[in-house]
């Protein structure tokens, strides 16, 4: 699940190249950070779990922990809105060999760590620290804090800076797999209810959607308009109100991966038309 699917492969003799491998893979998106950031969080949410799974299959691999010697974004692409690993050519199961701790020192552009040398001779558990510190510094750095939910940003901050902090190393990868995962712990925090700030009247109108007066918002899941997803009516009232432009909002059926529901957010209420889908609220003015 973790890396590309490869789905057959050929080997074919020419008389410019012998041995030509051919293989067919998964079409996968190019990861390109800017885009990502630019992109709803529950989407680097699950951007940044199918990491952890990767991580943790790095670590417990049938041949051992296995690390990724060019961890870099460009190695990466995006399948369904998952993170999977194209390129293994720089993949590596030896853990660098010591006679003391000097020889296990591993250095970063931003930070310097020692690791222990165990009595085997070996460099504690450096493959699968490889793995998880590079996975901080170019992917959860970035991709979990900016503009998550503020409910969840106490914890994520504890995940980020536990993934920065080589002294937690060892219980990182497990933690980040229980606390990033779907949890009704996390659910409960991502999805909890929103308290309603202004006293606004909205009217409920079954069976009904807006087409037009659209705006734009940030992040949206709709380039065109303002579609965001919320847990209940008291999230997408409170969303509305923060907008000075939000006269009104269509509830659809539509949910992201997350279970949330997606929203449409108007600037008037002008022109309804029937539609047995969607719940349109409409601001009451004085």
């Amino acid at each position: 699940l973790c890396c590309f699917q490869l789905y057959g492969y050929c080997y074919q003799d020419s008389n410019d190249i012998p041995d030509t491998l051919t293989t067919i893979t998964e079409l996968g998106s190019p990861l390109e950070m800017i885009q990502l950031l630019q992109t709803s969080w529950e989407d680097r949410f699950r951007i940044c779990l199918s990491l952890v799974r990767l991580l943790h299959y790095l670590a417990h691999s049938p041949l051992g922990s296995v690390t990724l010697l060019d961890f870099r974004p460009r190695q990466f692409v995006i399948v369904d809105g998952e993170l999977k690993v194209t390129d293994l050519d720089d993949a590596s199961v030896e853990e660098s060999s010591c006679t003391s701790n000097s020889d296990c020192f591993m250095e970063f552009p931003a930070r310097n760590f020692t690791l222990p040398c165990s009595v085997e001779g070996r460099c504690q558990s450096m493959n699968e620290k490889r793995n998880l510190y590079n996975a901080y510094r170019f992917f959860f750095t970035y991709l979990l804090p900016h503009s998550a939910p503020s409910s969840l940003r106490p914890l994520l901050d504890k995940i980020v800076n536990a993934t920065g902090n080589h002294n937690k190393h060892v219980i990182c990868t497990n933690y980040l797999a229980l606390e990033l995962s779907p949890s009704p712990s996390v659910n409960s925090a991502f999805t909890q209810k929103c308290v309603k700030s202004a006293n606004t009247e909205y009217r409920r109108v079954p069976e009904a959607f807006i087409p037009d007066e659209n705006y734009r918002c940030w992040p949206s899941y709709h380039h065109k308009g303002c579609l965001l997803s919320v847990f209940d009516v008291n999230e997408a009232i409170e969303i509305c109100d923060s907008y000075s432009q939000c006269k009104a909002f269509v509830l659809t059926n539509q949910t992201t991966w997350t279970g949330r529901q997606l929203v449409f957010f108007k600037t008037a209420s002008n022109h309804i038309v029937p539609d047995p889908d969607k719940i349109t609220y409409v601001k009451v003015t004085d």
